[in-house]
């Protein structure tokens, strides 16, 4: 891998020393001693209840009741013990259970037991933890409490007392007011977002707080203007990340309006933005491209979100600002990564896959995906997941186009890896014609390590059946040949672990038979192709054993690499034209 730069250095010192004295800052300031008044003041009450949009699951109310929770992959069962005494397996189930997501699933439950349950667990925490607590206090855990504490307080109020009625909005009033000053420890992009979203919800929902309406728009209107790009995708170029921001935004607009408030503005342009994008990232089955830190897809969620979008026309092809390619042809759709890494704040989550591209068909099958992120043991998988060679794209010598910081004291300040180097330019032109679609990109992550340029030719045609690529290898330096004997190339395509690959008699090409029992045939023209296993990590039941169709060569010896991908009507004629076509013909790219 190659050296930081001193400029990047530079950069991460600055990032380092800046992100440190403003936890400081935070702290100090939020801390309970110094900002909760001395004498008490009454309690203040609730006003409304925002919409929860997420979905919930009555069978988890029954766990919970039990004693039993789950979340983050993990379980806990408690005994006589609360749950918030236990230790907890993993810090992602410790995140889940004290964001109080989980109250949801009491709520659909709908009945006495269930109500008394979460008021118990609830009283529970203002007792163990609701004076301070270092993981349950931290700005995203925080901001999601508040935020679930608001949604369900139909929940935990309906036939409470007043004595519980009193000590809830207490403390949720404690816990705001310590947001408040702590709000910018929160990490920038989604968890920044959430915090602002939290602020916001709280002026708007609890009496006495209408004072700080106006900082509190202010404030979200400044995240938004950082964070929400032009074309609505998010400016860390996590396509999940627009999922999470419009799932809050929707009944933020419905709680402004109905405490008789225009909502701001930039809510409504953001909104109005981003809906667009939930039709950009899907696929023709339904699920989103696995691309910067995207997971599973919550389908639910998602087809929640869509409902809600009342343009209801095509999606759009360029997202130039978020730096991604959508091609659609008579129902297939190719997503690809045309962009370069975010911001260094940004970029914790961020992966190293320019020029992957995800390819659906039209009758609904995944066909070439990228690995992706699992739901559950995130910091196990993320090295693995972030790297170049778990992307449909070319690496040099098993090396990632950019690279990962993984010194602890950024990982602790910043709460992940950032993502360093990368292109510095991708170069994109597209072309729509009457038979094709024809597009032509270019980045130079690999020039200044092996003094290489990928450049990638895709032409998808017109009835969505036929999909032609090409990969060529040029000196960095506009030589005419490549100098430098690492030179070594993999061409990768991942597939969908519903995919059944078969390598074809002649080695250069491959069989592919979808669970709908669709073929299509993968060809590699003179170029051997192996199929190599792969893990699909975005799946929702956990990372999936899959396949990889992979052309390995050098690039002096061989500068460029033509393939395709081609429907077929039966697996005979499948295997019967790669074999004609591979005898025959190169995939024509012109």
């Amino acid at each position: 891998m190659a050296r930081v730069s001193v400029a990047n250095q530079a950069r991460l010192s600055w990032l380092l020393l800046r992100s440190g004295l403003r936890q400081l800052a935070g702290r100090i300031n939020g801390h309970p001693v110094l900002r909760w008044p001395l004498l008490p003041r009454k309690a203040d009450r609730l006003l409304i209840a925002p919409q929860d949009l997420r979905t919930a699951d009555v069978t988890r109310a029954t766990e919970i009741y039990s004693g039993r929770f789950a979340f983050g992959g993990k379980v806990v069962i408690c005994d006589s013990r609360s749950v918030f005494e236990m230790e907890p397996p993993s810090d992602e189930w410790a995140t889940a259970l004290l964001g109080f997501g989980w109250l949801r699933h009491l709520r659909a439950a709908d009945s006495g037991i269930t109500r008394a349950n979460a008021r118990a667990l609830v009283d529970e925490w203002i007792s163990l933890q609701g004076a301070w607590h270092p993981l349950g206090w931290r700005p995203d855990v925080l901001s999601r409490r508040i935020i679930s504490w608001l949604s369900q307080a139909p929940l935990l109020l309906q036939d409470a007392d007043m004595r519980f009625y009193r000590r809830f909005v207490r403390s949720l009033v404690r816990q705001v007011r310590y947001l408040r000053h702590t709000a910018g420890d929160a990490h920038r992009g989604v968890s920044r977002t959430q915090a602002t979203i939290a602020l916001t919800y709280a002026a708007l929902c609890i009496a006495g707080q209408a004072r700080h309406i106006k900082s509190t728009t202010a404030g979200l209107k400044s995240e938004i203007e950082r964070q929400i790009l032009p074309d609505g995708g998010h400016v860390s170029r996590d396509p999940g990340a627009i999922i999470e921001i419009l799932i809050e935004f929707l009944p933020l607009r419905q709680a402004f309006s109905s405490r008789n408030i225009a909502p701001p503005p930039a809510l409504l342009n953001a909104i109005e933005r981003m809906m667009p994008m939930l039709r950009f990232f899907r696929h023709s089955e339904g699920t989103f491209a696995h691309f910067n830190g995207m997971g599973a897809t919550p389908a639910e969620l998602l087809l929640t979100l869509l409902a809600y979008d009342e343009s209801h026309g095509a999606p759009l092809s360029n997202a130039p600002y978020s730096a991604y390619q959508r091609l659609e042809a008579g129902g297939s759709v190719l997503i690809m990564d045309t962009g370069r890494a975010p911001p260094i704040e940004m970029s914790l989550e961020a992966h190293a896959g320019c020029l992957s591209f995800e390819f659906s068909s039209a009758k609904q099958n995944l066909i070439v995906v990228n690995c992706g992120m699992p739901a559950n043991a995130r910091d196990e998988w993320r090295p693995l997941a972030r790297a170049t060679a778990a992307h449909s794209t070319v690496t040099f010598n098993e090396v990632s186009s950019a690279q990962f910081v993984e010194a602890p004291p950024f990982r602790r300040v910043l709460g992940g890896s950032p993502m360093l180097g990368g292109p510095s330019h991708v170069s994109v032109s597209r072309e729509e014609r009457p038979d094709a679609i024809v597009l032509r990109t270019g980045h130079d992550g690999y020039a200044a390590s092996y003094g290489v340029v990928h450049e990638r030719i895709l032409t998808l045609a017109a009835d969505g059946t036929r999909l032609e690529g090409a990969d060529l290898f040029l000196a960095a330096d506009g030589g005419a040949q490549i100098r430098t004997s690492e030179d070594r190339y993999a061409v990768r395509f991942h597939l969908h672990p519903l995919v059944k690959a078969t390598r074809l008699s002649d080695g250069h090409g491959v069989l592919l038979l979808m669970p709908n029992k669709e073929v299509w045939t993968f060809s590699a023209g003179d170029d051997p192709v192996q199929i190599e296993d792969s893990v699909y990590l975005a799946g929702n039941d956990g990372p999936r054993r899959a396949a990889q169709v992979v052309i390995h060569g050098h690039a002096r010896e061989k500068p460029r690499v033509t393939w395709s991908f081609q429907q077929a009507s039966s697996r005979a004629e499948a295997t019967a034209g790669a074999a004609r076509r591979a005898r025959d013909e190169e995939p024509k790219l012109l």
